[in-house]
């Protein structure tokens, strides 16, 4: 057996409202109730599983490979919603986007500042 990522927990302040930021900006149906968890579903079959935190939230980063069709409707939903976003991780880029290796990639933050990005190359794959 192959071994693969099924899901990773997300914590939030308000399971619902992150999962749903996240379902809608991706294009992704919306998230699916099991449990405590409020699931955001992708393509390869890994979930992005809301919960509730219970204490103080510790920031994390999640990167989505996209298409490059995708990525402009992404971009889009970020920009028609005026959130802030950078060409880097770091925010020190505001209001541009990169072109590691060939592709494009963009960074913002989801309501409980968890640092979401899409790259339309795999890091280390191209020029």
């Amino acid at each position: 057996m192959a071994i693969e990522l099924n899901h990773t927990i997300v914590h939030a302040r308000d399971p619902k409202r992150s999962a749903n930021f996240l379902a809608e900006l991706l294009g992704r149906p919306a998230p699916v109730r099991f449990g405590p968890f409020l699931g955001v579903a992708l393509d390869n079959g890994v979930t992005l599983d809301f919960i509730a935190a219970d204490a103080e939230l510790v920031i994390e980063h999640y990167a989505f490979l996209v298409s490059e069709p995708e990525f402009d409707q992404i971009f889009e939903r970020i920009r028609a919603r005026a959130l802030p976003y950078w060409a880097d991780p770091r925010h020190q880029e505001p209001g541009r986007i990169n072109h590691h290796d060939g592709g494009r990639g963009v960074y913002w933050n989801d309501p409980d500042g968890h640092y979401l990005e899409i790259i339309t190359r795999p890091y280390g794959s191209g020029a």
